[in-house]
């Protein structure tokens, strides 16, 4: 993105802030005690070049971010949730298409299930064994899924939600996750988009209205601090026992 188009858009958030504030938006859902990670659709179509769906600053900054959280999440045996989404039936005239009507407005059709390699999680940032792997059909990695009551069952009050689009499927999924009752964070340095300023809005727009956006540093010395207390209580409740 130019350093032009950045500066107007900092510009128009300023203002925008200002009559948010005034209103009564912007307030803080805050981090609660057990985070969930939901990575969504950092799978070889989004992460790696000459698809429909490339996204930008994958290799410089998502991935590293990514790296950082997966590595803060396992040291503390915390729930991951990579999300991916594939299609059975992508011949756009069938209408028994588990596509739906999305193919209407995009090129899903070429993530073919019978592909595995093109929804395959990026192997940078693969999951390991104890981490959920989950396929999602729409936009949101709740709408239609399992998700929700998966986090519930993991005693999970909190999601750290990373990926790509920011003004798709990482929206989507934050609204929902809101709705179905979870703490929302964006991460800011793990969302990505395919078009310039679209990340800038979206994290603007998800920070007033359904998430708070933070940075990765941030997430990680929240992950430090819930799994250093929840360390201790299990220390204690031994020492009782």
């Amino acid at each position: 993105m130019s350093d032009k188009l950045e500066q107007v858009l900092e510009a128009a958030f300023a203002e925008a802030t200002r009559r948010y504030q005034d209103r009564g938006f912007q307030r803080r859902v805050g981090f609660g005690n057990r985070p969930a990670l939901i990575s969504v659709d950092l799978a070889n179509a989004w992460t790696r070049p000459g698809n429909p769906f490339t996204c930008e600053h994958v290799d410089d900054q998502i991935i590293p971010s990514m790296q950082a959280l997966l590595k803060g999440f396992r040291k503390y045996n915390l729930p991951v949730v990579h999300v991916t989404t594939c299609y059975e039936i992508t011949d756009r005239h069938n209408p028994n298409t588990d596509m739906g009507l999305w193919h209407n407005k995009i090129p899903i059709d070429v993530v073919n299930q019978s592909n595995p390699d093109i929804w395959a999680i990026d192997s940078r940032i693969a999951p390991v064994e104890g981490e959920l792997t989950l396929i999602k059909k729409r936009a949101s990695a709740f709408h239609g899924t399992y998700l929700a009551g998966y986090l519930r069952a993991a005693g999970v009050d909190t999601i750290l939600v990373t990926g790509v689009t920011a003004s798709a499927c990482v929206r989507e999924t934050i609204c929902d996750g809101l709705a179905d009752g979870f703490r929302t964070i964006a991460v800011k340095e793990a969302i990505g988009d395919r078009v310039p300023g679209a990340v800038l809005w979206n994290l603007f727009d998800i920070d007033a209205k359904f998430g708070d956006v933070e940075t990765t540093e941030t997430c990680l010395q929240y992950l430090d601090r819930v799994g250093q207390a929840a360390a201790e209580a299990s220390s204690h409740a031994r020492r009782v026992a």
